[in-house]
Parts: C-alpha cells; structure tokens; sequence
C-alpha cells in the first residue's frame, strides 16, 4: 500500500496540477517567487519558462531537491514550517505553497513566514468541508477517502483536514487578505462559485498584507 508521507520523487517529468494555470496566471513577469514545498519542482519550471520569474523554493524531501538541483533550480533542504531566518524580510514578490500547507505540523507558522518574506502569498489546499466528505463521514461513521486519493487515513500526509471557512478566518487572523480566488471541483473551476465552503474540492488563494 501506497505511504504519501515518505514524500519519494521518483521522476522528473513535469507534473500538470490543475492549480498551476491559475498561479501562473497571478505571477507578474520577471517576479521573484519562493515556493515552499515545491517538490520536485514541477510549478517553478513552469513560471520560470513561461513568466521568466526568478526561482527559489524549500522541499524536505532529498529526491525532490536533487531533481530540482538537475533542472537548475534553486532549491534549499529543509522544513517550511520553522522560523525561515536565513530569508530576509520581503526578500520575493511571490511565495506559494500549493497542496502542502495541510501536510505541516504548523501551519499558521508556514502563513506567517509566507507574509513576512514576501509581498504577495499564494495558498491552495483541499476542502475537506466538501459535501461528500460530511456525507461520508454522517452516514458511513468513518474517515472520509474522498480527498486522500487512494491513501488510509493512517497513511496519508493530510495532518490539518481544514476547511475555506477555517483558512479564511485565520489568514485574517494574521493580517493577511484575500486579493482574489479559485474554487476547484475536482479539476474543473467552479464558474459560479456558491456556497464554495460546501461545493468546492478544493480552494486557491491569492494574498496580500492588511498590516
């Protein structure tokens, strides 16, 4: 059985998220972007052919740096939930972090660095507030798989199943508001984004500064 915590890149083809089109799209040319957790660098190479950004990124995971390190990216070991003291303040005009940010054991530490290294912060993650999670879990009295892809709930890297409504309210928390916004189900964007919390697999935010 599969084990998504063990974060193994065993390739380096060039993955097609169905995120990237709209990161990509909130990216301003020649801009400075950091992505923490980048894996094995998929999302940089992309910005970096078609936005010609100037490429960073953090990944714990040694195959994915190694495999970043081939493609010529600048990529460092390490955790992304930690005080990032070797970054200076406002140092990019983009941080990311895409599908990861429920997968660290803190979170609003990921977000509060993201804020204090750059001018603009990009988030994705699963809404395990989705209508059939409720369902799965009201009617089948277990962990909801819907959002795991394939993996247990013991064995997947998922540790903070939020919610839009719990992201939204802690990003305001901590001074960070939202300049604009993607609703995903599955991988199609949803054209009339109502009641997202409930309809929405999956949310992508871009931010800014309130303070």
């Amino acid at each position: 059985m599969g084990d998504n915590r063990n974060y193994i890149w065993d390739n380096d083809h060039i993955s097609a998220r169905p995120e990237y089109s709209y990161i990509e799209n909130w990216i301003t040319e020649k801009a400075k972007v950091i992505d923490l957790g980048c894996g094995n660098g998929s999302l940089l190479q992309i910005l970096r052919n078609n936005k010609d950004i100037s490429a960073s990124g953090i990944e714990i995971s040694a195959t994915g740096v190694d495999i970043c390190k081939k493609r010529g990216l600048q990529v460092s070991p390490g955790r992304i939930d930690v005080d990032l003291r070797q970054i200076p303040a406002n140092s990019f005009d983009f941080a990311v972090c895409n599908v990861t940010i429920q997968m660290v054991m803190n979170p609003e530490v990921v977000l509060q660095e993201m804020k204090r290294i750059a001018r603009c912060q990009i988030i994705s993650f699963p809404n395990f507030a989705f209508l059939w999670q409720r369902l799965d879990l009201l009617f089948a009295g277990q962990m909801p798989r819907r959002l795991l892809y394939g993996y247990d709930w013991y064995n997947t890297g998922h540790i903070h199943q939020l919610s839009i409504k719990d992201f939204k309210r802690t990003a305001s928390a901590l001074g960070l508001i939202i300049r604009d916004k993607v609703y995903l189900v599955g991988r199609r964007k949803m054209l009339f984004p109502f009641w997202p919390n409930m309809l929405a697999t999956e949310a992508i935010f871009l931010l800014g500064k309130s303070r």
